[in-house]
Protein backbone atom coordinates (compact mmCIF):
# COMPACT_ATOMS: atom_id res chain seq x y z
CA UNK A 1 0.00 0.00 0.00
CA UNK A 2 1.80 3.16 -1.27
CA UNK A 3 0.40 6.95 -0.30
CA UNK A 4 -2.71 5.20 1.02
CA UNK A 5 -3.81 3.69 -2.11
CA UNK A 6 -4.37 -0.19 -2.70
CA UNK A 7 -3.12 -0.74 -6.54
CA UNK A 8 0.10 0.35 -7.32
CA UNK A 9 -0.45 1.53 -10.26
CA UNK A 10 -2.99 4.16 -8.88
CA UNK A 11 0.25 5.10 -6.67
CA UNK A 12 2.25 5.32 -9.81
CA UNK A 13 0.01 7.91 -12.09
CA UNK A 14 -0.08 10.19 -8.93
CA UNK A 15 3.68 10.18 -8.74
CA UNK A 16 4.17 10.37 -12.76
CA UNK A 17 1.67 13.34 -13.17
CA UNK A 18 3.35 15.29 -9.79
CA UNK A 19 6.51 14.45 -11.58
CA UNK A 20 5.68 15.84 -15.34
CA UNK A 21 4.27 18.61 -13.74
CA UNK A 22 7.16 19.39 -11.94
CA UNK A 23 9.05 18.76 -15.19
CA UNK A 24 6.91 21.50 -17.42
CA UNK A 25 7.41 24.14 -13.94
CA UNK A 26 11.49 23.57 -14.52
CA UNK A 27 11.44 23.27 -18.47
CA UNK A 28 8.71 27.07 -18.88
CA UNK A 29 11.78 28.37 -16.48
CA UNK A 30 14.42 27.35 -18.50
CA UNK A 31 13.47 28.62 -21.50
CA UNK A 32 11.41 31.55 -19.94
CA UNK A 33 13.89 34.30 -21.85
CA UNK A 34 15.19 31.52 -24.83
CA UNK A 35 15.08 33.86 -28.07
CA UNK A 36 12.53 32.86 -30.16
CA UNK A 37 13.29 31.25 -33.79
CA UNK A 38 11.85 32.96 -36.64
CA UNK A 39 11.53 31.27 -40.00
CA UNK A 40 13.70 32.86 -42.54
CA UNK A 41 12.32 35.42 -44.74
CA UNK A 42 12.62 33.15 -48.09
CA UNK A 43 10.32 30.54 -46.17
CA UNK A 44 7.76 33.01 -45.66
CA UNK A 45 7.83 34.79 -49.06
CA UNK A 46 7.36 30.85 -50.33
CA UNK A 47 4.68 30.34 -48.65
CA UNK A 48 2.93 33.62 -49.18
CA UNK A 49 3.48 33.05 -52.87
CA UNK A 50 1.72 29.80 -52.75
CA UNK A 51 -1.11 31.42 -50.37
CA UNK A 52 -1.74 33.47 -53.26
CA UNK A 53 -2.28 30.99 -56.04
CA UNK A 54 -4.01 28.69 -53.88
CA UNK A 55 -6.55 31.67 -53.35
CA UNK A 56 -6.67 32.59 -56.50
CA UNK A 57 -7.74 29.38 -57.26
CA UNK A 58 -10.43 29.54 -55.30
Amino acid sequence: MLLGFEDPWVSLVYILCILSSLLCVVWGAFKWNAEATEEPEEEVRHWAEEEDKVEEEL
